[in-house]
């Protein structure tokens, strides 16, 4: 959807601009989600590089892997839900990042 489909003719914001901020709302979070799990996991690595083999930091650095690939399977099914119920409900272009039906 376009910002200027839901403009008054003076160009102010209408209550039919709400869908097309709460998809961008939504999209840019599932963005810095994203980033930020793989930022983690990247991070992960670099601790388990730094432990040294001592098992407490190995164990930190395991932990801190497995929460990032959870939080990353979150974020990616999530992704996939919004989705579902995008083609579900016939809602149209509630989909992200140009995938599925949107015009």
């Amino acid at each position: 959807m376009d910002w200027t489909s839901c403009l008054s003719p003076e160009g102010v914001a209408t209550l039919s601009c709400i869908p097309i901020v709460f998809q961008n709302v939504v999209k840019w979070i599932f963005i810095f989600s994203a980033i930020a799990a793989v930022f983690f996991i990247i991070f992960a690595g670099l601790k388990f590089i730094r432990s040294g083999g001592q098992p407490k930091l190995v164990e930190d650095a395991r932990n801190t892997l497995t929460y990032a690939i959870i939080g990353l399977i979150i974020v990616l099914l999530s992704f996939f839900i919004v989705n579902v119920i995008s083609d579900i409900t016939n809602v149209p272009c509630i989909k992200q990042f140009g995938f599925g039906n949107c015009k």
